[in-house]
């Protein structure tokens, strides 16, 4: 084979490598970002990863037909407001759905099926109505919240348990 055909070679394989684009972050990478942004921010664990779940099920670059994307599934405005430049980055993505359930949260005083409502129908129709907006989508998204939310929490409590009996064997 020829010596020059060999080096082309050779420059091709490489810079294929420098031009795959990073691996998808994996879901213990979302479960570090999930934990320490609602720390940081005093958002409920359970609550950040029962959104997480709902919205995109795990997957860091899922796009709705609507327009949002990644794992909070951020609309483009929202991730605008939020300083979100890539929103299929799990660390900008987590953040900033974090921060904006943390404002929600101030926003409705801790009422987490406001939270719940106005993060899928927005704050401002939320804040106008309450409770008493109906739309069956909302309410379907609110209910599966609440549902993956105790279904957390009790697998917390579990854990906490298991690990309180463990260590006083």
């Amino acid at each position: 084979m020829n010596r020059g055909f060999s080096v082309v070679l050779i420059l091709c394989a490489v810079s294929s490598c420098w031009a795959r684009p990073p691996k998808p972050a994996t879901r213990l990478e979302a479960e570090y970002y999930v934990a320490a942004y609602a720390q940081h921010y005093r958002v409920p664990v359970p609550l950040v990863r029962a959104v997480v779940e709902r919205e995109s099920d795990w997957h860091a670059c899922a796009l709705s037909p609507k327009g949002a994307a990644g794992l909070m599934q951020l609309m483009p405005t929202t991730a605008q407001l939020l300083r979100v430049r890539d929103r299929c980055d799990i660390n900008q993505n987590i953040s900033g759905g974090v921060r904006y359930l943390a404002w929600l949260m101030q926003l409705f005083h801790n009422d987490l099926r406001l939270v719940a409502a106005a993060y899928y129908a927005g704050e401002r129709v939320i804040g106008r109505r309450g409770l008493t907006y109906r739309n069956p989508d909302v309410v379907a998204y609110v209910s599966r919240i609440r549902a993956t939310y105790l279904r957390q929490v009790e697998s917390a409590a579990k854990f906490e348990k298991n690990t309180s009996e463990r260590d006083m064997r």
